[in-house]
Parts: C-alpha cells; sequence; structure tokens
C-alpha cells in the first residue's frame, strides 16, 4: 500500500527566496477516508487502498474539479455522501456513491449507469511546433521547434490522463482531457462530496485549482460555504 511513497516524497525543497503561495483550504480529508489510504503532497495525492473525501462539500450551483491518474491501478474518481463506504476499493458499489471507474463504466449502488466505448483511433502523436526568431548577421531567420505531445483520443481513460468532473445538482458529468464523455447522471442527491478511490497500485492526484483544462461554461472551483451575518 505504501508504493506511491516512492514517487511522492521526492520534491526537492523550496528556496527561501521564493514566495509562499497561499494553499488551498480544500483538501483531501484524513478524517473520512479507508483505513489503508495514504494521503501526501498537502492533502492532494492519495494511493493505498480505499476512499477518501475532501473536507468541503459541494454547496455552490455549479462545482468543478479535476484528477490526474499519476499512476494505473484500480481507481474511482466522483462524488460520495459522508455515509459511502470508506473501505470500498471501488466507487459507486453502494446509495451513496457515483464514480467512474477504471473498468471504463460509471458505477451507482452496484449498478453499471454507463460502459465507454472505446473509439477506433487510440493513442496519436501531435506535433506542436513554435516558431522562433533568430538572428544571424543581422538579418532575423526564422527556426521551427518542435515539441511532441501524446494525445488520448481512444475515449478511455489511461494513465497520465486527466479527469474533470463537473456538478450542478441536476447532473454529474465526466471529461477526459477537457472533452465532455457525454454520459451525464442524474439524480445525485444529499450533502455531496468529491471523492475518489484507489487500489492496486493506482495514484491520484486531486486538483481544486490550477486547472489542466478549462472548466465548462459558469462552472468554478469549489468554494467553502460561508455563514451570512
Amino acid at each position: 500500500m505504501f508504493c506511491c511513497l516512492k514517487t511522492c516524497l521526492n520534491d526537492p525543497n523550496n528556496s527561501h527566496n521564493i514566495p509562499l503561495i497561499q494553499e488551498n483550504p480544500i483538501c483531501l480529508d484524513t478524517s473520512h477516508m479507508g483505513h489503508e489510504v495514504v494521503v501526501i503532497k498537502g492533502g492532494t495525492r492519495a494511493c493505498g487502498s480505499g476512499c477518501c473525501l475532501t473536507t468541503a462539500p459541494l454547496v455552490q450551483s455549479k462545482s468543478y474539479f479535476e484528477v490526474k491518474i499519476q499512476q494505473a491501478g484500480q481507481w474511482s474518481i466522483g462524488l460520495a455522501t459522508r455515509q459511502t463506504n470508506f473501505n470500498n476499493t471501488k466507487g459507486g458499489q453502494d446509495k451513496e456513491s457515483w464514480c467512474l471507474c477504471s473498468d471504463n463504466a460509471v458505477y451507482h449502488n452496484g449498478k453499471e449507469v454507463y460502459k465507454l466505448e472505446e473509439k477506433s483511433t487510440a493513442i496519436t502523436s501531435t506535433v506542436v511546433v513554435d516558431n522562433m526568431v533568430e538572428l544571424q548577421d543581422n538579418a532575423p531567420i526564422t527556426t521551427a521547434s518542435a515539441t511532441t505531445t501524446v494525445l488520448n483520443t481512444s475515449g478511455i481513460p489511461q494513465e497520465g490522463d486527466t479527469i474533470g468532473v463537473s456538478f450542478d445538482h441536476i447532473d454529474l458529468n465526466f471529461y477526459l482531457n477537457g472533452k465532455n464523455l457525454e454520459i451525464p447522471v442524474h439524480h445525485v442527491k444529499g450533502a455531496i462530496y468529491p471523492a475518489i478511490w484507489v487500489d492496486d497500485g493506482a495514484i491520484l492526484d486531486i486538483i481544486l485549482d490550477n486547472f489542466s483544462y478549462q472548466p465548462p461554461p459558469g462552472f468554478d472551483r469549489i468554494m467553502i460555504e460561508q455563514s451570512l451575518l
């Protein structure tokens, strides 16, 4: 269960000359997680075995967050209440959780709601060329600097991909690297929290701000509910 610690604890120390960045007050909640879950990196990374919620529920009208699949294994990403079984190694197995899982299906209450189908085009390499201008004998010369980016176009989540999750108290939607998977889940009710499950070597990073992909129109990062005076 500690396989993820090797790759998680080697971050270089920050220089004292670098200004401190205020941490997001929302993170993974170590008081609401399974007995064998390991949470590190300031409450943003989970490995081990079981479920972990965030410290804050989804109270605003339109919420969005992301989860990066740092290492493959058995994982689930979605929403749950605090009544879900934190020691389950797979989400969506009770009436308190709604999840996209690593077997490419969406589950709720132990039932398969959707099954993703792999597209005919699997992994595609895309070359992104940035034009650069160099001076040679006082004459501008345009050169090309090429970088290769591997894009997952299979429609199936894989290691290294980012899963986006949006919730508007009507529909729960999942996104693969910014693209809507078109598998909306309806009738999600209760005091709902972002939730992730890990097992079999999976490592997941939850992203609560500074997203990798643009949230859908009208959606924003999770806000903390504040009492009105």
